[in-house]
């Protein structure tokens, strides 16, 4: 499922037009990746928890030369599925 899929089997559920539900689609995104990006944690009860890690500096390989290279640390969005989510997917 992608988001046009997403946004229309809502509309179609809610009764919504496809282009207020693709609005309030958008900003729930858009206010996840912001909390995210100032490091805190979203948390939704039952579906999962969205949030930031550190990522350590690492030295990995390129694959032609096999070369040693610094990989520098940075932040990496991470998703923790909720009980209820598991639950469904089992």
């Amino acid at each position: 499922m992608n988001k046009y899929d997403l946004v229309t089997a809502i509309a179609e559920e809610t009764g919504m037009t496809k282009k207020d539900v693709a609005t309030v689609v958008d900003a729930t995104f858009d206010k996840i990746a912001a909390a995210m990006a100032a490091g805190d944690k979203v948390q939704l009860m039952g579906f999962g928890t969205f949030e930031t890690r550190e990522r350590k500096e690492r030295v990995g390989r390129n694959p032609r030369t096999r070369e040693a290279v610094k990989i520098p640390a940075c932040k990496v969005p991470t998703f923790k599925a909720g009980k209820a989510l598991k639950n469904i997917v089992k």
